[in-house]
């Protein structure tokens, strides 16, 4: 969601000439390639913990 908020705020800022509306634009998908980032690595090792155990655990 942030990703897709900051591709409309940067758009808006380009098409207005507002520096700070582009840059808040750019902040926000940055923030929500980092939150992206988290969710993969806690789905990795999720699956790496999931891999180690044994049949008989399950």
């Amino acid at each position: 969601m942030d990703k897709l908020k900051g591709k409309g705020k940067e758009a808006v800022g380009k098409l207005t000439g507002d520096r700070r509306k582009e840059s808040e634009g750019k902040a926000d998908q940055l923030k929500g390639r980092a939150k992206d980032a988290v969710g993969e690595a806690g789905d990795r090792a999720k699956g790496v913990k999931d891999s180690l155990r044994s049949d008989d655990d399950r």
